[in-house]
């Protein structure tokens, strides 16, 4: 079997990413996206169990699977709480280097949506609790 094009083009495809979170959040440089977008990934997951951030993750990009699955200390899920907690948490990353915007869930969901398979995307949250589709609502 042939390489898959989706390690192929990982690199373009992440650019592209990055690219669109810049251009959705306002955000100058593509280090402050890379933040952005690695602390959203991290606030969502942790509220995951081990499964479901799993079958998540395999629908994203490689190249946003691997970042989202990186440095990851599995430990017990956190509450969901409200978009107030999961802010605190994407804040919380690299805090002195950390430009996330007040919208960055919204900002880096929609960014998102516009760099998966939609349908493959919204069937994965379907699988997962109902707090899971209002984090990536753009």
């Amino acid at each position: 079997m042939p390489m898959p094009f989706e390690y192929r083009s990982a690199s373009e495809d992440f650019d592209k990413f990055l690219r669109d979170v810049m251009a959705i959040s306002g955000l100058a440089t593509r280090n402050q996206a890379y933040t952005m977008a690695q602390a959203v990934l991290i606030a969502f997951r942790s509220r995951l169990s081990t499964a479901d951030a799993l079958r998540f993750a395999d629908v994203l990009p490689v190249a946003l699977r691997a970042l989202f699955v990186s440095d990851w200390e599995m430990r017990t899920p956190k509450p969901w709480g409200m978009r107030a907690d999961w802010m605190r948490d994407v804040r919380s990353l690299r805090p002195d280097h950390n430009f996330s915007t007040d919208s960055a869930i919204s900002d880096v969901a929609a960014a998102l949506r516009l760099n998966v398979d939609q349908q493959a995307f919204s069937a994965v949250l379907a699988t997962l609790p109902e707090s899971a589709d209002r984090f990536w609502q753009p």
